[in-house]
C-alpha cells in the first residue's frame, strides 16, 4: 500500500483485526487452482425459454472477462450481450454462470469451446440477461496446504464462526496487487489520472469505498460491537436489501442480531446524507475523519451513499484435517470474501 494511503491513517488489508481471537495456525493457499474451488449459487432457476442462453462454465486459470469475450466471439454477438453475475478469480477453479443474448441467431456449438481450463457444465434458456450482483451467494471448498495448526484452537475458531459469522471485510484482492488500485484512486482524486476508462475507473472507486468500509468495520471489531447494534445504526434485514434505522437499541433488536435476522451496516461512501445517527454516526465520523480526501473524492465522482452489512453469515461450514492440509467448505452471501473467513482461522501465504 502506498505511503500516501498510510499517511491518511487508512487501515490496510493486512492489519485488519480479527473478531474471534486470531489465527490457530499457518499454511499456504492457492498452490494449485484446484485448492480454491468456487461455485456460484443463483437466486433463481433458468426459465427454460427466452432469447438468452445460460451457460454454467467451469474455468481454471482464466478470469471472468476473458471468458465473456470468448463467448461473445464464439456466438458472433457484441460483448455487451454477454452477462454474468460476478467476477471470479483467475487463480482458482470456478463454476460460474454466463448469459448470451442470441436474439434469433442460431445457437452455436458451445461444446466446441471445451478444452484445457474450460468446461460447459450446464446449458439452459432464460428470458433475461444476467446482471452483476444477481447471486444468492457462493459455495467454497478450500484446501490449505503445509498446514500447521493447534487442533483445539482451530475448532474453537470455527465453532465461533459457525455461531456468529465473520467480519464482512473486503478482501485484499479488491485493492489490486500491492494496493495498486488504491494508488490509482488516490491519483484520480488528486487530478493526476485522466480518463482511465470506465471499467478501470470503477475498479479504483470500488477500492476506495472498500478501504473506508474496512476502516469502519475494523474499529467496530476492536470495540467488540461489529455484530450487535449501536444506537443510530442502519440495520439490514437478512437476505434482503431492505433495512431500517435503529434509533434505540432494545432487547428485541439485540436478540434479532444474535439470531442473525438483522445485521449492523457500514458505509459505502458517496454523496448524500449518511444513513445513520446517534452513536453510530459519531463513531463513523471519527473513524473517517483522517480520510477526508477519499470521502470528498468519492462524492465528486458522483457515487451515492449505500450500506453494506458488517457481518457475513457462514453457512454449511465443515472442516477436516488431512496430512499437512486443512480442508474447509462453506457458503457465503454474495459480495463476501472467502479470504475474510480464512484470516480468522489461519495465517496464510500465497505462492509468489
Amino acid at each position: 500500500m502506498t505511503a500516501e494511503v498510510e499517511a491518511e491513517g487508512c487501515v490496510s488489508a493486512t492489519t485488519l483485526p480479527c473478531a474471534h481471537g486470531g489465527a490457530a495456525g499457518s499454511g499456504m493457499i492457492r498452490e494449485r487452482p484446484e485448492d480454491f474451488l468456487v461455485d456460484e449459487i443463483l437466486p433463481m432457476e433458468p426459465d427454460g425459454s427466452g432469447e438468452h442462453c445460460l451457460l454454467r462454465i467451469e474455468k481454471r486459470g482464466s478470469n471472468t472477462d476473458w471468458v465473456a469475450g470468448v463467448l461473445a466471439r464464439h456466438a458472433a454477438v457484441p460483448r455487451r450481450d454477454v452477462g454474468y453475475a460476478g467476477r471470479k478469480d483467475r487463480h482458482a477453479v470456478t463454476r460460474q454462470w454466463f448469459s448470451v443474448r442470441l436474439a434469433g441467431r442460431p445457437e452455436p456449438d458451445w461444446r466446441a469451446l471445451e478444452g484445457e481450463g474450460l468446461r460447459i457444465l450446464q446449458l439452459a434458456r432464460h428470458g433475461r440477461k444476467l446482471r452483476t450482483g444477481a447471486l444468492r451467494g457462493n459455495r467454497f471448498r478450500l484446501r490449505v496446504t503445509h498446514a500447521v495448526v493447534d487442533r483445539e484452537l482451530l475448532q474453537q475458531r470455527l465453532l465461533a464462526i459457525r455461531e456468529r459469522g465473520i467480519p464482512n471485510y473486503f478482501g485484499e484482492q479488491r485493492f489490486g496487487r500491492d494496493g495498486g488500485n488504491l494508488e490509482q484512486a488516490r491519483r484520480l482524486f488528486a487530478g493526476e489520472l485522466h480518463r482511465p476508462g470506465r471499467n478501470r475507473r470503477g475498479l479504483y472507486l470500488s477500492a476506495a469505498r472498500s478501504l473506508l468500509f474496512n476502516r469502519v468495520l475494523a474499529r467496530r471489531v476492536l470495540s467488540g460491537d461489529w455484530d450487535r447494534p449501536l444506537a443510530g445504526d442502519w440495520l439490514a434485514l437478512a437476505g434482503s436489501r431492505s433495512g431500517f434505522l435503529a434509533e434505540q437499541v432494545d432487547g428485541t433488536l439485540l436478540r434479532r442480531c444474535r439470531e442473525m435476522d438483522l445485521h449492523p451496516t457500514g458505509p459505502l461512501w458517496g454523496r448524500g446524507e449518511t444513513m445513520v445517527g446517534a452513536e453510530a454516526r459519531r463513531r463513523e465520523s471519527e473513524v473517517l475523519a483522517p480520510c477526508r480526501s477519499w470521502t470528498e473524492g468519492l462524492e465528486r465522482a458522483g457515487l451515492t451513499q449505500e450500506r453494506r452489512p458488517l457481518r457475513a453469515v457462514v453457512g454449511e461450514l465443515e472442516w477436516a484435517l488431512e496430512e499437512q492440509a486443512l480442508v474447509l467448505s462453506f457458503t457465503l452471501p454474495k459480495g463476501s470474501y472467502a479470504t475474510s473467513l480464512l484470516r480468522e482461522v489461519i495465517d496464510y501465504g500465497v505462492p509468489g
